[in-house]
Formats: C-alpha cells, structure tokens, sequence
C-alpha cells in the first residue's frame, strides 16, 4: 500500500496519470538543457576556429581549450558539497548568469580593440569554473523532477541526454553557417545569451522540492563549514572508490574524453581548416555525428529498461571512437567523413542513457552531487590534457601522425569492457523471484 501511495503521489485524479503541472519541472530541465548546450555547442566550434584564424597556431588553439576545462573538471571534482549546501536549483540559476557575463565579455572585448589571449584565457577559465558547478547541479536536479513527473530513471537520463544532442546537432551545422556569414565573435555573443534564456528557465520552471535535501547549513560557522565540506569531499571520493563499476567507468572515460578533447578541440579544426578551408564542413562534421547519436539515443531511451547495458555501452563506445580518426587520417573529401560521423554518432548515443541509469541507481540520492561529482572530475581530468596533447602532436609529428596514434589509443580503450569481468557489474541484478 504505501508503494502504491508513493507511485501516485502528485496524481490528484487517481489514474496513475501525471498532471501537467507534475511535469513541467522536467519539462523545464529538459529544455533548460537544451538552450544551453546549444549555445555551447556553438562557441564549441567558434571558440576555437575564433583562436586559430586569429593567432594561426594549433598549440594557442589547445592552450585556450586547457584554459577553459581545467577549471570545469576542478570545480567538477571540488565542489560537489558547496552544490550540496548552496542548493542546486541556486547553483544552477547563479552559474548560467556568471558564464553569460564571462563569454558576453569576449565579443565586446574583441570589438574595442582590448582582447588579448590572456584576457581569452582568463574569461574562458571563469566561465568553465561556473560552468563546471552549474553542470553538476542541473544533473542531480534530475532525478527529482523524473520522479515528480512519474517518468522511469533510465528515460529521463536518455531524454537528457537526448535533448543534448539534438541541440549539438543544431548547434554545429548553425555554427558553422553562422562563423562563415558573420564571425566566431558574433557566435559566441550567441552562447552568452544562451545563458541568460536558460537561467530564466530554471528559475520558472523547475521547483525547489526537485533537488536532493541539503545537508550542510550555510550559516555554520567557518571552522564548522570548512570541516564538512572535507568531510563532504572525502565521503564522495571514498563511495567512488568502492565501486568498482564506477571507478572503472570514470577511469574509461578519462581516456575516451581525453582524446575526444583532442579531436574537437585541434584534430577537427585543423582538418577542416587545411583540408576544406572551411568551417562549414566541421559544423557538418559535428552534425552529422549529432543526428546519428539523436538516433541512437531515441533507440535507447525508448528500449533502454531492456536492452543489455554492458553489452550496448560496450558496442557503443567501440563505434564511436577510434573510426572518426581513422578515417580523417585517411580520407581528404568531407562526404565519406560525414558518413563515419554519423556511424559513429549512432553508437554515441547509446552510451550516455546506460551510464546516468547505473550512476544513478548505484548512488543514494543525498550523495550524488558528491559523488557524482568526484566520478566527473575523474572523468573529465583528461579534457584540459586532451586540448594540450592535440595541440602539440600536430605540431610536432602532424595532422595524420596525431589522428593514427590518437585513434589506436581509442581503440585499445574501449577494449576493456569486452575483457574485464567487473563490467558486468552495469548489468541489472537478476529479479528476486516472487512467492
């Protein structure tokens, strides 16, 4: 009985049939994302072909990349327990107003004739350290406003991550378009104001009963405050390292993103710049690869509560990767590159709905913010590395070199759920049998 009380809590009506209003704290989220991620997607490409047009160096161009995530992936790591404290919906709203200010500075900087790359480097770090809080407080928003909305845990991560790439595949080919018509300035005054709508969004939308109860006081003390917080701190990365599943996750996924960093950030520019001259064709490039990771993603969030987990995000992760670069390295005509970009975006998107449904199910709900945010610094601590990396294979060894040798690293990684049992550890457990 009290499961069934649970499962109709906010159906006023008794059909088990959730009120609109029950759902508008998803819906918010949803397209709080959506907004968001497509203005970044936008100065995803612009940021760079912004630094490489103006300073012509591949290194400057994975200098500024570095820049911008090292913060993210710290504040990512760090500040689970302040995202705890403060509040996610309030961390959510404040970080989207503090990265419109970052990244609105840039093109107004750029037209008074004061933009330095220090000042780049400098705006593009402060708007990583928000976004890093504010990433990491919309997903633990999640989960309380799929339950608000009666909506499975393993949809609502593959609607999230659904709307996300529609907005990336918007987002590139507009990009691109856009670079060409106007200028990489213009696009990312665009990512500011992205900002702003999604903020507004949040603050409407979602409610405040959607995030996990704080368990700190923000008025304690100092010394108190200070305590807790490392206390906070160690708890998440003490639950991460218990879990093998986790922990084998974050670490796969440190490399996977590491050289993605390195393809998006310098591989890809660099190829489009001397092979097509053009950013269109790495807008197309990214779209490509976001319709078929749409695709993908349809699929999974729709038969996702069936499908084998391991097995899909194994498969996966194997067509995503190392493909793209090979075939960059051996291919000098965009058409055949965006048929890979779409393969490869097709097993893309199944990975991210497995991977929020076992993150979610294997944390209790008043660590995630913690703890999922010590598995995404984890994660993420490749990316800053990546941009680097990229930057000076190419210049050192070349375009083909650095795309043979990131791609084989690729391919040895996504390897390791094929060979390693404690992966089956994403499966779920067999079902109790019933008396």
């Amino acid at each position: 009985m009290d499961t069934e009380r649970e499962a109709r809590a906010g159906d006023r009506s008794g059909t088990g049939v959730r009120p609109p209003r029950a759902r508008r704290g998803l819906t918010g989220l949803l397209v709080a994302n959506f907004v968001s991620i497509l203005g970044t997607r936008m100065s995803l490409l612009a940021l760079p072909w912004f630094v490489l047009v103006t300073t012509g160096s591949a290194a400057k161009t994975g200098l500024i990349a570095f820049a911008e995530m090292a913060p993210y992936v710290a504040v990512q790591g760090l500040g689970g327990p302040l995202v705890d404290r403060y509040g996610t919906r309030r961390v959510a709203i404040a970080t989207d107003v503090a990265a419109a200010v970052a990244f609105g500075a840039i093109p107004v900087l750029y037209a008074s004739g004061s933009l330095s790359l220090g000042a780049v480097a400098g705006l593009v770090a402060a708007a990583g350290a928000v976004r890093g809080a504010g990433d990491s407080a919309r997903h633990v928003l999640l989960p309380g406003v799929a339950e608000r909305a009666g909506t499975p845990i393993e949809r609502a991560s593959g609607l999230y991550d659904g709307v996300s790439r529609a907005a990336g595949m918007i987002g590139a080919p507009l990009a691109g378009v856009l670079i060409t018509v106007t200028s990489a300035s213009v696009v990312i005054a665009l990512d500011a104001a992205t900002f702003v709508v999604s903020a507004v969004l949040v603050s409407l939308l979602v409610p405040p009963s959607a995030q996990p109860p704080s368990p700190d006081n923000p008025a304690a003390g100092a010394a108190t405050s200070e305590v807790r917080y490392l206390e906070s701190l160690r708890e998440g990365f003490a639950h991460l390292r218990a879990d093998r599943v986790l922990l084998g996750i974050a670490f796969m996924v440190l490399v996977t993103n590491l050289l993605d960093q390195s393809f998006s950030s310098v591989l890809a520019p660099v190829w489009s710049r001397d092979v097509t001259g053009s950013p269109v064709a790495l807008g197309l490039m990214a779209a490509a690869m976001g319709l078929g990771a749409l695709l993908g993603n349809s699929v999974t969030t729709w038969l996702g509560p069936r499908m084998p987990r391991r097995r899909v995000y194994a498969w996966g992760f194997l067509i995503a990767g190392c493909p793209r670069y090979f075939a960059l390295a051996a291919l000098s005509s965009a058409s055949p590159v965006l048929a890979v970009a779409f393969i490869a975006g097709v097993g893309a998107g199944g990975i991210n709905p497995i991977l929020g449904a076992v993150e979610y199910e294997r944390v209790p709900r008043h660590l995630q913010a913690r703890v999922l945010g010590a598995l995404g610094a984890t994660a993420w601590a490749g990316i800053p590395v990546g941009a680097l990396l990229g930057g000076a294979l190419v210049d050192v060894i070349g375009l083909r070199a650095a795309l043979l040798a990131a791609g084989c690293a690729y391919l040895v990684t996504t390897l390791a759920p094929f060979v390693f049992p404690a992966w089956r550890g994403m499966d779920r457990p067999a079902a109790a049998p019933s008396a």
